[in-house]
């Protein structure tokens, strides 16, 4: 029997990926087909399933990838496939949507739809800025409005003398190019021309902008800074809580466009903190974490425990990828009793914690010199260490340690290798210095952003973005390529790189 095809219509939300709805995510995961507006950020498209087919049918001002009538043709084509399809729109599906359309033609022609509502920029947009739709001091009623109704049209389908006069808090969607006619029909129909006015371009994204006026100049203010669309227009007294209730704008890293060169897999931890402090994350993974294929030193090593003293951890990745194999060959961690573990950072510490470990030596110093000077000060000459970690790391762990009369078993998990799958629009954006910072978390990430970009386009980059490193080694690293190093981490870790992140971000906007 041929599977049934479904479309999900899917409201993204107004721009923050933060605002996607669960229900949303695990569609999108789930969904053969993803065919997605203009509005759609390319971190919601990275949710979907690697094999998805994407399809743009982005309309802009003037410009459509595909008509309304080729998109409904669309999305019956592909769910009478039998295929999984998510119709992916900005902001809510049933609000300016055209959701209502696309429903109705999926229902007609015998096929199951479901609707997933987004969070509407009607709202959200106004709150980044600082503009509560309703406030009990000022009005207790408002109203959305197309901003996309055509001067000249014989019979407006809206009610200006209605809203004009008798709603306190209006909202124009798609409204930009129509101000002049939208701001006309307001002051006609009765609203004061002092009313405050706010158009808020980009809305939710560290590239928003607020413009602010009045009904009677803020054309004038539109032409003068020459604003461009797309924009959310607020009209109503409420704009004025704006200068009071401004948060976004606020935080430290707001605007901040800051690449991420850590595997996705790894990434979480940055991008979250960057987000969370108002910078927009740019994942542009440099390294992919490839497992050996012949791990059969580790499986030696595993059937010897016994014989070992220290267990060594330089990356939570040999942490992960040790224990997979560990459990996988039916050991478990009472085979470690009586091996003392070392780890060289609190990452690291936390990953080895969590599996109920003790974690004997933490260096103050997160960098192979510092747990060389640790564990010589705690070992003795002669004993064991089992040190699994990353082909083509740095040698001077296992050489020091050996030199001091150590016996050492290095041992190989995975390699850090140049990631496949990077959005060719970021490299672009990159490569034109489009970024304000570039961070580096390791030696591996700075080799591997080199072999993606290209040496010749260093120096671009060097020019136009700032460039951030996580620790010394990574930073010469860095250096050896051309790069000027404009932001130490104190601390060798990602909150330390955060820190000095947001500290640079400070110094930056008193100058």
């Amino acid at each position: 029997m041929k599977k049934k095809g479904v479309v999900y219509l899917i409201g993204a939300g107004p721009g923050d990926p933060g605002l996607f709805t669960l229900k949303g995510q695990r569609i999108l995961q789930q969904a053969d087909v993803i065919i997605y507006d203009r509005l759609v950020g390319d971190t919601l498209l990275n949710m979907a399933r690697s094999d998805a087919e994407k399809i743009y049918v982005g309309k802009a001002s003037g410009r459509h990838a595909l008509s309304q009538e080729q998109i409904n043709q669309l999305l019956v084509e592909k769910a009478s496939q039998g295929l999984i399809v998510a119709r992916l729109k900005g902001g809510d599906p049933f609000l300016y949507g055209r959701g209502g359309e696309e429903a109705q033609y999926v229902r007609q022609h015998g096929l199951d739809f479901e609707v997933v509502p987004g969070v509407t920029s009607a709202i959200a947009v106004p709150a980044y800025a600082g503009i509560p739709v309703t406030h009990r001091d000022m009005t207790s009623s408002f109203a959305v409005i197309t901003g996309h109704e055509k001067p000249g049209k014989k019979e407006s389908s809206i009610r200006w003398e209605h809203i004009a006069p008798g709603i306190g808090t209006l909202v124009f969607l798609m409204g930009v190019e129509n101000l002049p006619f939208i701001c006309q029909n307001l002051i006609s129909h009765g609203r004061d021309p002092q009313t405050p006015v706010a158009l808020i371009r980009w809305g939710t994204l560290p590239e928003q902008e607020v413009l602010a006026g009045t009904l009677d100049n803020i054309v004038d203010l539109v032409r003068e800074h020459d604003f461009q669309p797309p924009a959310v227009i607020v009209v109503g007294e409420v704009v004025q809580l704006r200068a009071e209730l401004s948060w976004v704008e606020n935080k430290p890293l707001w605007g901040k466009r800051i690449v991420v060169t850590r595997s996705r897999a790894q990434a979480s931890q940055l991008v979250d903190r960057i987000v969370d402090l108002g910078g927009e994350a740019i994942e542009f993974p440099a390294i992919e974490i490839k497992k050996e294929a012949n791990l059969s030193g580790l499986h030696n090593a595993l059937s010897h425990l016994d014989s070992y003293d220290w267990l060594v951890f330089t990356s939570v990745n040999a942490v992960d990828i040790f224990f997979e194999e560990l459990i996988g060959c039916g050991y478990d961690i009472r085979d470690l009793k009586g091996i003392k573990l070392a780890a060289i950072g609190p990452a690291t510490q936390e990953q080895l914690t969590r599996r109920g470990l003790k974690v004997e030596v933490v260096p103050e110093e997160y960098r192979a010199e510092g747990i060389i000077r640790a564990l010589l000060s705690l070992s003795k000459p002669g004993q064991w260490v089992l040190l699994p970690r990353a082909r083509g790391a740095r040698t001077i762990l296992p050489d020091e340690l050996k030199k001091a009369g150590r016996h050492v078993n290095e041992v190989f998990l995975y390699e850090a290798i140049t990631s496949l799958s990077v959005s060719q629009k970021t490299l672009e954006n990159i490569k034109q210095g489009l970024m304000d910072y570039l961070t580096f978390t390791s030696s591996s990430t700075v080799h591997n952003f080199v072999k993606i970009v290209g040496r010749e386009n260093i120096a671009r980059i060097n020019h136009n973005t700032k460039v951030a490193c996580i620790g010394p080694i990574t930073a010469d690293t860095a250096r050896q390529y051309g790069f000027t190093v404009d932001i130490h981490a104190s601390e060798y870790t990602i909150q330390g790189l955060v820190e000095a992140l947001v500290e640079e971000s400070k110094a930056s906007r008193e100058d």
